[in-house]
């Protein structure tokens, strides 16, 4: 959530930002209802102290002989004052909240405005491969002949947009998962397993709801209404929501493997086959909690963290800028890890990392008491690290050989008991 105080102090700044999003903004009905809410205040604020001063007078005026039944009459009068004030008061401030609680976070100022179309490759790591002396195939091809993946029992089962590994593609998908987990305990992050299940206030947080309420998978039947998490990090940014932090807690590093479901699977293109895009898919993911002074360095961290495991695969991929207008409503800014699908002939985010600042710690009320003992709020970071649905599909086209098999990248060799190659596999 933005902080109201800048947007009642620089109006065309915040609007201004928030074009950069693709946002329209028009501040003037916000300003209106923040002078109201200062008039209401200073209503409800002088009626109190008005009574306090008079109710205050009555034992001495009872000790003169006066009349108190005149004092009492007139703190009633005040009283009611003060109740009608309050209310209106309270009516201001949700009307208040309900507008800014919609708006996106504003991005970085050295970011570009739109979206796609500005988004800056800002690194490039390895060759794209070059196939010769056979005809290349598509990771869905290859997951079939080497027997890792059933499509069409995965349809049968549950329907489009899903998949199943099987036999060596399940323990591939298990090798990945391993490899990223092993990498982040040695940097020192504390492994979590989280609920699936989680509540609205985590999607407020979170700032995927309101506006996004819809994209996520509702539960009917549970009491409050749950969804099912569209990625950890929706999880890992609730773990310390209303929570004072200690400065020397901070920062604080957590990594969660969960599966990830998502209701956008129904909108993928026709190129984005097999594991590219899907209802369910498997995630490793980072968040981190910091102070607003480590914040930035906390962020280079995290993209170094998830260009180091795409590395140590031996992917080509790139890092991607990404424009204002393509970082998501809660995010200040996004640099997406991005590998190389030979069959698409494009680059695919397999991680995005990005900083919300302190959006989602105002939504969540996350603060940390600083040096001073005063209570700020902390800055929230996330990065996949990884997506195993883009990774796969890499390392079986970029690694293919010209009599089919696959070539199994070094680091995961140790999960996949020392395999190196898979090989096609009879038809069933």
């Amino acid at each position: 959530m933005i902080d109201p105080k800048l947007i009642e102090e620089q109006p065309q700044f915040v609007q201004e930002a928030l074009a950069k999003k693709g946002y329209s903004f028009d501040p003037s009905e916000l300003i209106g209802l923040f002078q109201k809410r200062r008039a209401l205040l200073k209503v409800v604020e002088t009626s109190k102290a008005e009574q306090n001063k008079l109710t205050a007078t009555v034992p001495q005026v009872k000790k003169e002989g006066g009349d108190v039944q005149s004092i009492f009459a007139e703190v009633r009068r005040l009283a009611a004052e003060s109740k009608e004030a309050q209310a209106e008061l309270t009516e201001t401030e949700d009307k208040i909240q309900k507008a800014i609680e919609v708006l996106p976070n504003l991005p970085d100022p050295d970011l570009v405005g739109g979206e796609k179309e500005n988004n800056r490759p800002i690194y490039h790591f390895g060759e794209e491969p070059k196939f010769e002396g056979f005809v290349p195939k598509d990771h869905v091809e290859l997951a079939e002949s080497l027997g890792l993946v059933d499509y069409k029992r995965a349809a049968k089962i549950s329907g489009s947009g899903t998949w199943m590994y099987t036999g060596l593609g399940a323990r591939l998908e298990w090798a990945l998962l391993n490899y990223f987990i092993a990498s982040h305990l040695a940097d020192g992050y504390t492994f979590i397993l989280p609920p699936h299940l989680l509540n609205e206030k985590s999607g407020f947080t979170a700032g995927q709801f309101p506006k996004f309420k819809e994209d996520v998978f509702w539960l009917d039947g549970t009491e409050p209404r749950k969804f099912l998490l569209p990625t950890a990090e929706t999880a890992l940014v609730n773990i310390h929501r209303d929570e004072i932090l200690s400065l020397d807690e901070l920062p604080k590093k957590y990594f969660a493997y969960t599966p990830c479901y998502r209701r956008e699977a129904g909108s993928y293109r026709t190129e984005e086959r097999g594991m590219i895009r899907g209802y369910q898919f498997d995630k490793v993911e980072m968040v981190q909690y910091t102070t607003a002074e480590g914040s930035d360095a906390a962020f280079e961290e995290l993209v170094h963290k998830a260009q180091k495991l795409v590395e140590g695969l031996g992917l080509c991929y790139q890092v991607d800028k990404l424009a204002a207008g393509d970082c998501s409503a809660s995010m200040a800014r996004t640099y997406d890890i991005e590998v190389f699908i030979p069959s698409m002939h494009i680059y695919k985010e397999a991680s995005s990392v990005s900083n919300a600042r302190d959006y989602q710690a105002r939504r969540g009320m996350i603060r940390y008491r600083d040096e001073n003992g005063k209570v700020r709020f902390c800055h929230t970071l996330n990065g996949s690290g990884l997506a195993t649905s883009r990774i796969l599909p890499a390392i079986l086209e970029q690694f293919q050989q010209a009599d089919g098999s696959v070539l199994i990248p070094e680091a995961l060799q140790p999960y996949m008991g020392g395999l190196k190659v898979l090989k096609p596999v009879a038809k069933k």
